[in-house]
């Protein structure tokens, strides 16, 4: 059975830093194309940051990039998304997403996954 699990929400005070884990579960063994998602109360989900199948290309939500780093461990199939210098607007549930098809790159378009994971709750706030 496929399973997207992540873990590593907290609650933090601005400026610090989270580490959020994504843990493939019955994925083959390789570089899977995954994104991370977030969706703050009363808006919509939107992406964040993605990582290809090829080449390891990273891409950023502009309001992100710079004080998010997303990586992968092959061997252990995980997926993480180091978070610094965190802001209140940053606040919301963050899931990770398998990329759909074999396609190598990836996008932070919802429709391009067809597996997420149940999501955990960052909160930043003083």
């Amino acid at each position: 059975q496929l399973q997207l699990v992540e873990s590593g929400g907290d609650l933090v005070q601005p400026g610090g830093s989270l580490r959020l884990s994504c843990q493939l579960s019955g994925f083959p063994p390789g570089r899977h194309g995954i994104g991370w998602f977030r969706q703050a109360p009363r808006n919509d989900r939107e992406g964040i940051s993605c990582i290809s199948s090829a080449e390891d290309r990273r891409y950023y939500l502009d309001s992100v990039r710079g004080r998010f780093t997303i990586s992968r461990d092959p061997a252990n199939n995980a997926v993480y998304l180091q978070m610094d210098r965190l802001k209140p607007e940053d606040t919301g549930v963050y899931y990770c997403a398998h990329v759909r098809g074999p396609f190598s790159l990836c996008d932070l378009l919802i429709q391009s996954y067809d597996l997420w994971g149940q999501g955990t709750q960052v909160t930043v706030s003083s």
